[in-house]
């Protein structure tokens, strides 16, 4: 049996094709909303951590970044309460050092270190979006598990080598957007968001064709970036590298997240297309207004 912690867009996802794949899915869903309940359609729901961690084999935290190390906390009480002995697969975007925290976390848990690169597999369709990247001794034992829509690759080296590449595959995509949404705001601010985008077209053709959508679908997740950032900024740090970028990416993403755009939700988000409107919603100024103007 597999648990799922917690069933967001992407764990119900997740879940749901375990479940096509033939394993019972088991997910906790207490003091969750009513949008978590529903994503999580397809799924054995239950109402307390301790029942779904103590019926698994198998427990796979799918949660933001900033509460990776509290759920791992709650993951090994919930398996003491009960005598339990799960694998745990953290499949959160963290650094290799908050990984490092997180099995400290688990205690005596075996841990299996994973990555989720793409969107959350919903759609079956002839090649799979969605990539699972695993690491660590346990790691076959998550890639075995059948799902239609998601393919696994098993990794060579220890648990937090998949946290290590999701970092840096993270640091690409969403910093693109960071970088997209700051300097069309900028475009915009100065009335030459048009040229602009004519001229980035021919070689960002994907993002500026998709630029509103796109956009709008970060900023519902941005609450979760801004944490995103810090952890990949923490990676880079630790390689000898400077922070500060992502350090001030974090910001950026800050900035979203109190926007009207930053408090939709995926669902909503996915309505959402003009990318002038998207950038407005960040309470950017209009061309020829200043701020404070």
């Amino acid at each position: 049996m597999v648990a799922i912690v917690s069933p967001g867009a992407m764990g119900s996802a997740l879940g749901r094709g375990y479940v096509e794949g033939g394993a019972r899915v088991v997910a906790c869903v207490a003091g969750r909303s009513e949008r978590t309940r529903a994503l999580a359609d397809g799924l054995d729901l239950v109402d307390s951590l301790d029942g779904a961690v103590g019926a698994a084999d198998i427990v796979l935290s799918v949660v933001p970044p900033g509460e990776a190390v509290a759920v791992a906390g709650a993951i090994r009480q919930s398996a003491a309460a009960s005598g339990a002995t799960p694998l745990v697969a953290d499949l959160n975007a963290v650094s290799p050092a908050t990984l490092a925290r997180v099995g400290q976390a688990l205690g005596g848990l075996d841990l299996v270190d994973g990555s989720i690169s793409g969107p959350p597999p919903q759609a079956a369709s002839g090649r799979a979006r969605t990539r699972l990247y695993l690491s660590g001794p346990r790691a076959g034992e998550i890639a075995a598990l059948a799902h239609s829509r998601l393919e696994s690759r098993v990794l060579a080296g220890p648990v937090g080598t998949a946290s290590a590449l999701k970092m840096s595959t993270a640091s690409v995509y969403k910093g693109l957007a960071a970088l997209f949404l700051q300097a069309t705001a900028a475009a915009q601010q100065a009335g030459v968001l048009d040229v602009m985008l004519d001229d980035l077209g021919p070689t960002f053709p994907a993002q500026v064709d998709g630029l509103g959508s796109w956009l709008a679908l970060s900023a519902s997740k941005a609450d979760r970036y801004v944490a995103e950032m810090r952890e990949i900024a923490a990676t880079q740090a630790a390689a000898g590298l400077p922070p500060e970028l992502f350090e001030a990416m974090a910001v950026v993403w800050e900035r979203v997240a109190r926007s009207p755009l930053g408090a939709l939700t995926p669902e909503q988000a996915a309505g959402v297309a003009d990318a002038a409107a998207v950038i407005r919603a960040f309470g950017l100024p209009a061309a020829g207004h200043p701020p404070g103007a």
